[in-house]
């Protein structure tokens, strides 16, 4: 049976920013011939810039769990942050925590990719009571841009470049909204973290929309705000199944820290792909779908949808897109 997505908002505790999410109902939950409980619901969380990209061969394979997905603040439909100081990830945990809350959601397997790992332990840390499973990929515990490419200089220079974009917002939204969302972009993704051979350019283009459609000065002062955050603590007092999901060439988040992670909680297990990058959901799905679908069925229920797509998605017409006017009209 086909279910419909519900798109709503609510705003963020700390400052009333318009949140949007999309809930998408459980098909084992309007199945009238279902005799058990419907199996643990499962919240995506994204990394940094994202609006939903990554989850593209996810979201379709777990319909048999409700789905919500979040848009963090100033990210896809989402309005702008109201107080622009509150864009850490502790801020960001009580945005999906108040998201969850108004969703109605019992508690929740938890899948979190890049930025989302930091959030999902957040989320642990600060409202443990929403947590029933973590899945943690490509993504590190905290600070990690001190790893992006085995430097650390992009978190020494980030202080230098907000002073700049406040200088010149205008002019570097105008840059940004101009060159993302281009091939060339796509190119230079290629060339530097992606896997060309493994990636179909409409997967990852949605990914350089999104970003081109970010005020920049929220983009640098999230980034310093990763930069800062550690959950590093809240890794051996994990009480809930983890699956820790590992790229064995991801420039962002090398494999050390995703096996380093999965050392530090009790229990958790780790899934590598050995030619994974980054953006490893998109490039080995398959992989990857069939690893945390086994694992989320081992610990809360469910799993693939009957005839659920594996690989090959066809584009929503209905799915929401963002756009100026859109945060306009959120505000």
């Amino acid at each position: 049976m086909t279910t419909a997505a519900a798109w709503r908002y609510v705003h963020a505790p700390s400052d009333a920013t318009p949140l949007f999410y999309e809930l998408r109902p459980s098909a084992a939950s309007t199945d009238p011939l279902a005799e058990r409980a419907p199996p643990t619901p499962v919240v995506l969380l994204d990394g940094i810039g994202c609006d939903g990209y990554i989850w593209r061969y996810l979201a379709p394979a777990l319909a048999n769990h409700t789905v919500v997905h979040g848009h963090y603040r100033g990210h896809g439909r989402s309005a702008p942050p109201v107080d622009p100081d509150r864009v850490d990830i502790a801020d960001l945990a009580d945005d999906i925590d108040g998201v969850i809350a108004d969703a109605g959601l019992p508690p929740a397997v938890l899948i979190g990719h890049s930025m989302g790992v930091q959030v999902a332990l957040e989320i642990y840390r600060r409202h443990p009571g929403r947590v029933a499973a973590l899945v943690l990929v490509c993504g590190a515990p905290g600070s990690p841009l001190r790893t992006f490419t085995a430097t650390a200089s992009l978190e020494d220079v980030l202080p230098r470049i907000q002073g700049l974009l406040a200088k010149t917002p205008r002019m570097a939204n105008w840059l940004s909204r101009s060159l993302f969302p281009t091939r060339l972009a796509y190119e230079v993704a290629a060339r530097l973290e992606i896997q060309r051979d493994l990636v179909d350019p409409r997967d990852f283009m949605p990914y350089l929309v999104g970003m081109s459609q970010i005020d920049t000065r929220l983009f640098v002062s999230m980034l310093r705000a990763i930069g800062r955050h550690s959950a590093e603590d809240v890794l051996p007092t994990v009480k809930v199944p983890t699956m820790v999901v590992a790229g064995g060439r991801d420039g962002f988040t090398p494999p050390s820290r995703s096996r380093e992670m999965a050392a530090a909680i009790p229990g958790a297990e780790l899934l590598e792909v050995p030619e994974g990058s980054h953006t490893a959901p998109i490039e080995r799905a398959d992989l990857i779908n069939d690893g945390i679908l086994a694992f989320v069925a081992r610990h809360a229920g469910g799993g693939a949808a009957p005839g659920a797509p594996d690989t090959d998605v066809v584009d929503d017409p209905t799915a929401p897109t963002a756009s100026d006017d859109d945060r306009a009209a959120s505000g």
